[in-house]
C-alpha cells in the first residue's frame, strides 16, 4: 500500500476531477468511465478546468509536509502538473490549439481509433462521442477564435496540416469511416446510432475545415518559428529542466558528426562497393530485406516484442505480469505518418499497443523498424508506461496515469534503443544501421528545432549547408539526406518539430541525462544494469531535475 500521507488521497480525486474535464484524455491515458463523453472545449470549458486546478493547489497548500520518499514524490509530481496546467491557461495555450500532432482535434481522432470496440458497449461509446463532435468541434473553433481576435496566431504551415488531416480523417478510408466499418453486430438501432454519429463527425469536422480556411488561414502567419523567449519557457515544459539552448545545439553537431562516421562504418560492412546513401537504398528498396504485407510486418514486430520481453524479463528488467502482454497496431489512414504508443488502461483491460502509420508502403522494409519497436514497445515506452501503471504500492494515482514529461519519457525510450544495440539484440548490420539512423534523427531534431525556432545559422565547417540559416526546407533536406528518412516522413517530422516546439530536442537531451545519471552511479567497472534501471523507472516519467533528485537518493527519508 501506498504512503498514509494525505498526498495520495488528495491525487485520487485530483484524478478523478481532472478525468471528468478532459475526457479524451482520461480514454487516452486509460481511466475508466469517460469513454463515451467528449471534452468542452470552449472558453468557458477552459474555464471551468482552471477553477479546478486553482481548487486543487489550494488544496496541496493546506497538506502536512512529506518527510519520505514516495510522498515527497507525489507532491512534487501534484505540483507540477496543476501547475503546468494552471500557467497553460493563463497562457492562453487553448487559444493556440493548432498542430500537426499535437492538437485536441488529432488526439480525439488517435482516441477513438484506440478505443475498446470488442463489444457493444465499447461501440455505443464511439457512437455517442461522433454523435457529439458538432459540440466539441464548435467549441474548439470559439477558443481558437478568442485567439484570432487577439493576435495570438498559429503559423500557416500548422493550419494547413491540420487541415488536410480532418478531411483525411473523414474520407471514405479515413479514420472514423474506417472505426464504423469494423462493426459487424447485429443491433440495427446501434448501427444507426454509428451511422448518424457518422454524418455528425463529417459535418463538425467539414465546419472546421471551412472555418479554417475563410476565416483563419488568411491571417496566419508565414514564420513558423516561435522564437528564444517563447521556445525556452515549452523546452522546460517538455523536459522539466531550464535547457542551455546554445550548448545543445553545439554539442548536437558534434554528435551527428560522431553518428555519420559511425553509420559509414557499418554501411560499408553491409557493401563495401557501396556508399552509405546506396546502401540505405538498397535497405529501403530490395524485397528481400523487408516485410512483403503490412500484416506481414505487423506479425514481424510483434514477434520481436515477445522475444524480447522473453529473454530480458529477470536479467535487465523485473516485469510484472500485467505487461507482458502487448498489441502491435496499424493506424486508420488520415494519421501523421510515424510511430506512436498508447498505454494500458488502469485496470489492464486494455493492453499496451504499438501503432504505426505508414500509408499504403507495401512491401514494409525492415532496416529502420526494429530498433523503432523496440523505442515504442518494450523495452522502451511499454517498459516504462506500463510498470508506472502498476506501481500502486509506491507512485500516486495522478502520477501513475496523468504525469509523463518527454525528457524522461523519450530519454528513456531512446536509451532503450541504444541498450538493445550493447547487448546485441540488433542481430544484423542493417538493424544497427537503422538503429543509427534513429539516433541520428534524435540529433537532427536538437539543431533543426533549436536551429528553426531561434532563426540560427548552420555553424561553419559542418558539412551540411554551412553558414545558412535555417528553414522548412534545410530542415527535410537534413532528414532526408543525412537521417535518411523517406521524403514523406521527412516533411511530416518536419512540420511536427515546427508546431511543437522544445518537443522534439526530449529525445536525445533526455538520454544524455539518463547516460550521465549510468555513468555517475558506476563504481569502477561494475554496476547492476536490473537495479539501475530499476532506479531510473520506479520514478516515473518525471522532469529531468527530478529524475537526477529520485535516482541520488535526494527524496528518501
Amino acid at each position: 500500500m501506498p504512503s498514509s500521507h494525505p498526498i495520495f488521497d488528495l491525487s485520487d480525486r485530483a484524478t478523478d476531477r481532472i478525468a471528468a474535464l478532459a475526457p479524451t484524455w482520461a480514454t487516452y491515458c486509460g481511466i475508466a468511465g469517460h469513454d463515451h463523453e467528449l471534452d468542452d472545449l470552449s472558453p468557458e470549458g477552459f474555464e471551468q478546468r482552471h477553477d479546478v486546478v486553482r481548487d486543487l493547489r489550494m488544496e496541496l497548500t493546506r497538506l502536512p509536509v512529506a518527510t519520505e520518499r514516495d510522498a515527497r514524490l507525489a507532491t512534487a509530481v501534484f505540483d507540477a502538473l496543476t501547475a503546468e496546467m494552471a500557467e497553460e491557461y493563463d497562457r492562453g495555450e487553448h487559444r493556440r490549439d493548432i498542430s500537426h500532432s499535437a492538437s485536441a482535434l488529432a488526439l480525439v481522432r488517435e482516441t477513438i481509433d484506440a478505443q475498446d470496440r470488442s463489444d457493444a458497449a465499447g461501440w455505443r461509446n464511439i457512437a455517442r462521442r461522433l454523435a457529439a463532435m458538432d459540440e466539441f468541434n464548435e467549441g474548439w473553433r470559439r477558443s481558437i477564435a478568442e485567439g484570432l481576435d487577439r493576435g495570438e496566431l498559429v503559423a500557416q504551415r500548422q493550419v494547413e496540416s491540420l487541415i488536410r488531416q480532418l478531411r483525411a480523417a473523414i474520407a471514405p478510408d479515413g479514420t472514423y469511416s474506417t472505426v464504423i466499418a469494423g462493426y459487424d453486430g447485429d443491433d440495427d438501432a446501434l448501427r444507426a446510432d454509428l451511422d448518424r454519429g457518422l454524418v455528425v463527425t463529417g459535418r463538425a469536422c467539414e465546419e472546421t475545415v471551412r472555418w479554417l480556411e475563410e476565416t483563419y488561414l488568411p491571417v496566419a502567419p508565414e514564420e513558423d518559428g516561435v522564437g528564444r523567449d517563447e521556445y525556452l519557457i515549452q523546452a522546460r515544459r517538455h523536459l522539466g529542466t531550464d535547457v542551455d539552448v546554445d550548448e545543445a545545439y553545439a554539442w548536437a553537431w558534434g554528435e551527428i558528426d560522431g553518428l555519420y562516421r559511425r553509420m559509414v562504418a557499418v554501411a560499408n560492412d553491409i557493401d563495401p562497393t557501396a556508399g552509405l546513401p546506396e546502401v540505405v537504398e538498397q535497405l529501403r528498396t530490395d524485397p528481400a530485406m523487408a516485410a512483403p504485407t503490412q500484416a506481414a510486418f505487423i506479425a514481424q514486430m510483434l514477434e520481436r516484442q515477445q522475444q524480447a520481453i522473453e529473454l530480458l524479463d529477470g536479467s535487465h528488467f523485473d516485469l510484472p505480469d500485467e505487461i507482458r502482454q502487448v498489441e502491435v497496431r496499424l493506424a486508420a489512414p488520415g494519421s501523421p505518418l510515424g510511430a506512436w504508443y498508447i498505454g494500458p488502461s488502469e485496470d489492464f483491460e486494455r493492453p499496451g499497443s504499438l501503432w504505426w502509420s505508414i500509408g499504403s508502403k507495401e512491401p514494409v522494409p525492415l532496416w529502420e523498424e526494429v530498433s523503432t519497436a523496440y523505442h515504442e514497445g518494450f523495452p522502451g515506452h511499454h517498459m516504462q508506461i506500463g510498470l508506472q501503471m502498476t506501481m500502486a504500492d509506491r507512485l500516486s494515482r495522478l502520477h501513475r496515469l496523468l504525469y509523463w514529461k518527454a525528457g524522461a519519457g523519450e530519454g528513456w525510450a531512446l536509451y532503450a534503443e541504444r541498450l538493445m544495440d550493447e547487448i546485441g539484440f540488433l542481430d544484423q548490420p542493417m538493424y544497427v544501421l537503422g538503429y543509427l539512423a534513429s539516433t541520428m534523427l534524435r540529433a537532427c531534431r536538437v539543431v533543426i528545432d533549436i536551429g528553426c525556432h531561434l532563426g540560427l545559422s548552420i555553424p561553419g565547417g559542418v558539412r551540411f549547408h554551412p553558414g545558412e540559416r535555417w528553414r522548412y526546407e534545410l530542415a527535410v533536406e537534413m532528414l532526408t539526406d543525412v537521417a535518411m528518412l523517406d521524403r514523406d516522413v521527412a516533411e511530416s517530422e518536419a512540420t511536427r518539430y515546427l508546431g511543437w516546439p522544445g518537443q522534439a530536442i526530449s529525445y536525445k537531451l533526455g538520454e544524455r541525462t539518463i547516460i550521465d545519471l549510468r555513468d555517475e552511479l558506476q563504481v569502477g567497472s561494475s554496476l547492476d544494469p536490473k537495479l539501475f534501471h530499476d532506479r531510473i523507472l520506479s520514478a516515473g516519467s518525471v522532469g529531468l531535475d527530478l529524475l537526477r533528485s529520485v535516482v541520488r537518493g535526494e527524496l528518501d527519508g
